[in-house]
């Protein structure tokens, strides 16, 4: 009896740690964006070797009575693996740092720099829409972003020019990275290819790395008027600002990176008919795009996964779909068929055909 009283003891207070460890993982993300707003990764690459707590402290921009906090904030992010505690020798009286490759990414110059994403997804604006998750349920908004804010995401961003920023530099960041992984990897997606439209394209991040490997590829970025209007074309790039839901320019293909994901499927049917009347017969859409269900074997990426589909039911009203849904959706669009070529990571590319 004695035992069992342990055994259910000893289970209660794994089932405890679990639960603790995330809800506290809100705790890491923080830091982390703490440490970035601080310039905390920058500060340690520009050093040039491992860098000592106190001269860390003495180049941070901050108040006198808070650096004895700053060995804290940084304990917590060496233990998440996002800096390394340098050896320490018998010669040495304090704790040194040095990058890791998670926060090198994080600096403002590397090529595929990800400072943007934590000061997006933990501004705010997005963070209070968690707050209202509740109380959505309870209610008849589409999003807890409209619950929080009075409106939808895209016509905050439209209002809010500063939010509407951040948000475009976090998705540059990221199609950084992927423009060229796709081009690596996937060169015959782009191949005999004349005029690509990338639908959302934003500030053409996208189209700039496919327009230097393909330089007889004509590219437009289609997109809002408030994110294109200031834009400079070039000779392979057209600004076009408008609406996916009413038109699409015509082309030979069209595509749509992390698009679909942001809307229902009611949105999307609309999106992808007009895909569909924008291209010719012998055209084709690709998405880019995560299928869901992919990578079972891979616990942390399935996780990723199922985090970004809620990230996009509380801001955006999309989801994440398996490919059992995309199939569903691009024949209900009137497509005929499609083919699936996942990439490292968490994106997909789906080539849909008329």
């Amino acid at each position: 009896m004695e035992s069992h009283s342990e055994d259910s003891a000893a289970k209660l207070l794994r089932a405890q740690t679990h639960t603790g460890n995330h809800v506290l993982k809100f705790i890491y993300s923080m830091s982390l964006k703490c440490a970035v707003d601080l310039n905390i990764p920058d500060i340690i690459h520009e050093y040039g070797k491992p860098m000592p707590l106190s001269k860390l402290i003495a180049s941070l921009k901050i108040h006198p009575s808070k650096t004895c906090f700053i060995y804290r904030l940084m304990r917590i992010l060496t233990h998440s693996d996002f800096f390394y505690e340098h050896d320490v020798t018998e010669n040495e009286l304090e704790v040194r740092y040095v990058l890791t490759d998670a926060s090198k990414l994080l600096l403002k110059d590397h090529p595929f720099s990800l400072k943007y994403l934590p000061q997006f997804a933990l501004h705010p604006v997005i963070i209070n829409s968690w707050f209202q998750f509740s109380t959505w349920f309870t209610n008849e908004d589409p999003t807890p972003f409209h619950t929080a804010n009075g409106m939808g995401f895209w016509d905050f961003a439209a209002h809010e020019p500063k939010f509407n920023d951040l948000f475009n530099e976090a998705m540059a960041t990221d199609s950084r990275l992927v423009s060229s992984m796709v081009v690596e990897k996937c060169k015959s997606v782009f191949e005999g290819l004349e005029l690509l439209v990338d639908v959302g394209g934003g500030t053409g991040t996208m189209v700039e790395v496919i327009s230097e490997s393909f330089p007889q590829l004509k590219c437009v970025v289609f997109d809002l008027p408030h994110v294109v209007g200031d834009l400079q074309e070039t000779e392979n790039i057209k600004y076009v600002g408008g609406d996916m839901f009413e038109a699409i320019p015509h082309a030979d293909s069209i595509m749509l990176k992390l698009i679909l994901h942001d809307w229902n499927n009611e949105k999307c049917l609309k999106i992808l008919s007009n895909c569909k009347e924008a291209i010719s017969s012998k055209g084709k859409v690709i998405i880019i795009d995560m299928v869901m269900g992919n990578k079972k074997e891979d616990r942390e990426l399935t996780e990723t996964e199922i985090f970004f589909d809620m990230v996009m039911m509380i801001t955006f009203n999309g989801r994440e779909r398996n490919e059992k849904e995309w199939a569903s959706l691009l024949f209900s669009a009137g497509f005929s068929n499609y083919t699936i070529t996942p990439t490292q990571g968490l994106l997909s590319i789906i080539e849909v055909y008329p």
